[in-house]
């Protein structure tokens, strides 16, 4: 059968937990116009839910940090060979790379000989380094489609097509969260105080937040018996999560499921969340959040030199101020960490501040097009896709 007859195969790679809940909401979309699409790549257990078929596992690519990646080079140089080798056995209609810029840009450099049109979703973030970096991307890709509103700019003024088509994270279903249901169905008082826990979900970053979280809790119980913590993570990650809090005098109660982990959202006062995408999801459901990050002394001392922004936080970036407080590195520790908690938990002008600020900001998220955003990327994909037929 002549190619042309079969169904086109868009061929995605996503590395980690959020690039997961993005290639999922794409595929629903790219299905949404065209159901006969064929989905092929490596993803995680999101994006084979709408229908991948997975080459191999994300998680063998889910790792952060200059020294951190060091142990892994061996397996990711297999993966990227492996990957390479799949894409030119199947020759796809088009390759989606989503975020994971490590990975992505070295498998977009290998197959550029392929003539396979090429997408790469979710700009890489040379503007918080080093800006000379983006001279090595001219020919890695056909379009760049990006989440944030300043990026496009950004990237045009460097000579590189880009298009912002707006955040999926304001998709999230979080508007159907029920906090009383969650309070239910775990046994948490309506008077009880909830803490959410976001330490990520690599198993490179959950060792160095996690120690942090135990001691935390421990001298928050001191101050406030009755706070509950709660700690959302992905069904990747779950059990080694679990394994971790074992030996913990104050254990958090660890959910996995996405309808549990918008519940949770609902009921909680306060979150200390990794920086990232979550303090985007955590702003969408008004959640009072603290910015948390560690990584090893030698990475952070590199990065001190090449970060060109002022904070790590989207949403600060995004407001261009502090909205939300960041204690990194040797900065999140538990005394601080503590203090800052109940300094949240007391305070409702620091509360509502925050959540007035998280209306501005979602609102330069949303689609040019007053689309939904997932719907906006696809678009960009399909057309890309169909003029190379």
């Amino acid at each position: 059968m002549n190619k042309s007859e079969n169904p086109p195969i868009i061929w995605i790679l996503a590395g980690e937990t959020s690039g997961d809940e993005l290639g999922a909401k794409l595929i629903k979309a790219l299905r949404h116009f065209n159901p006969v699409l064929q989905f092929l790549g490596v993803g995680g257990p999101r994006m084979q839910e709408q229908g991948m078929k997975i080459l191999f596992p994300m998680q063998d690519l889910a790792v952060m940090g200059l020294v951190e990646v060091l142990p892994k080079i061996w397996t990711l140089s297999k993966r990227l060979n492996q990957a390479v080798k799949h894409i030119e056995t199947i020759h796809p209609d088009i390759i989606v790379t989503i975020d994971s810029p490590g990975f992505s840009l070295r498998l977009l450099k290998k197959v550029q000989s392929l003539s396979i049109p090429r997408v790469h979703y979710v700009a890489p973030q040379v503007w918080a380094w080093h800006e000379n970096r983006v001279k090595k991307f001219p020919g890695l890709w056909e379009k760049l489609l990006c989440l944030f509103p300043f990026e496009e700019n950004f990237f045009l003024k460097h000579g590189i097509k880009a298009q912002f088509v707006g955040n999926p994270i304001i998709e999230t279903e979080i508007h159907h969260a029920n906090a009383d249901d969650f309070r239910s169905e775990h046994h948490i008082d309506p008077l009880q105080p909830i803490l959410l826990l976001m330490p990520g979900s690599r198993r490179s970053e959950l060792p160095k937040l996690m120690p942090v979280f135990k001691k935390t809790l421990i001298l928050l119980k001191q101050t406030k018996p009755e706070l509950i913590a709660v700690l959302p993570t992905s069904p990747l990650a779950r059990h080694y999560v679990e394994r971790i809090i074992e030996d913990w005098p104050v254990k958090p109660l660890v959910i996995h499921e996405k309808k549990d982990k918008y519940n949770a959202y609902a009921a909680a006062q306060i979150a200390l969340t990794k920086s990232g995408t979550t303090t985007l999801e955590l702003a969408l459901a008004h959640i009072p959040m603290i910015v948390t990050y560690r990584v090893h002394p030698i990475t952070a001392m590199i990065a001190r030199h090449m970060i060109q922004v002022p904070f790590v936080a989207m949403v600060n970036l995004l407001a261009q101020k502090e909205v939300v407080p960041e204690l990194l590195q040797e900065n999140c520790n538990p005394v601080k960490l503590t203090e800052k908690v109940i300094e949240f938990l007391d305070d409702k002008n620091m509360v509502q501040k925050q959540k007035e600020a998280f209306i501005q900001i979602l609102n330069t998220l949303k689609a040019p097009h007053h689309q939904p955003p997932s719907h906006e990327a696809a678009k960009e994909i399909l057309e890309l896709m169909n003029k190379n037929e």
